[in-house]
């Protein structure tokens, strides 16, 4: 719960992250786990362009360093670059994505499984609206969680593939199952299918992320305790 859109990090033990999953403004936040300007090296993997996920990439001062190791990776649909500037350029932004600092590298992913740092980590398509996107599941040293903050309920088969028997799902559910046509307009899940999604999957626990902006924090807990599971805060660490 909170204000700030998507972005989840991993880390190896007492680490920094290596591996970032969507760059939304809660990426300004983890430049906390970079002190006295230590510089980002690793992978910002993106689940798909749109705004709520990438808005942060330039206001992350680790990456933003003449030090930094920057891959930022995302489903493949033509040239990766070309496809970021559109979005990060003038009029609508006074910096192109080769204006921040750092050796930079931007590529596209096919779906599939990847070596991306020290993790396992592979991508399935999910149907959202507005642009290829992908789920994740990610694996290291026997620990894996999936991560599907973006896709309709109608992506049963990606979503268990991604999530069977993992340790943590990470789920994306703004609407409940009374709000099921808001949901498939804006191409998003409910609450209630990621429940039963999760007890197929066998999965050890669901968090739900991607709170509806229009929900107090009140109401995002009161809907998640009405279904036994926990709502991600900002901030929040979980230990696998």
């Amino acid at each position: 719960m909170g204000g700030h859109t998507s972005c989840l990090a991993v880390s190896v033990g007492e680490r920094p992250p290596t591996l970032v999953l969507d760059s939304g403004t809660g990426i300004q936040t983890l430049a906390d786990e970079f002190p006295n300007g230590a510089p980002f090296q690793g992978t910002i993997l993106l689940t798909h362009l749109h705004w709520d996920h990438v808005q942060g990439l330039p206001f992350f001062p680790p990456a933003d360093n003449d030090n930094a190791r920057v891959v930022v990776a995302q489903p493949a649909q033509g040239d990766a670059y070309a496809v970021m500037a559109r979005a990060m350029s003038p009029p609508h932004f006074p910096l192109m994505p080769d204006g921040l600092r750092g050796d930079w590298q931007h590529i596209g992913l096919e779906s599939g499984k990847h070596d991306i740092e020290a993790f396992e980590v592979v991508a399935r398509d999910v149907e959202h609206k507005g642009g290829r996107t992908f789920g994740y599941r990610v694996t290291f040293d026997g620990v894996s969680f999936a991560y599907v903050p973006d896709a309709l309920d109608a992506n049963d088969d990606a979503m268990l593939e991604l999530a069977n028997g993992v340790d943590l799902f990470v789920r994306g559910t703004p609407f409940t199952s009374a709000e099921q046509e808001r949901a498939d307009l804006y191409g998003h899940g409910t609450i209630d299918h990621a429940v039963a999604i999760a007890e197929q999957a066998n999965v050890g626990r669901l968090i739900v992320t991607h709170h509806a902006p229009m929900r107090s924090d009140a109401d995002v807990a009161a809907i998640a305790a009405r279904h036994g599971v926990t709502a991600a805060t900002e901030g929040m660490v979980v230990d696998l």
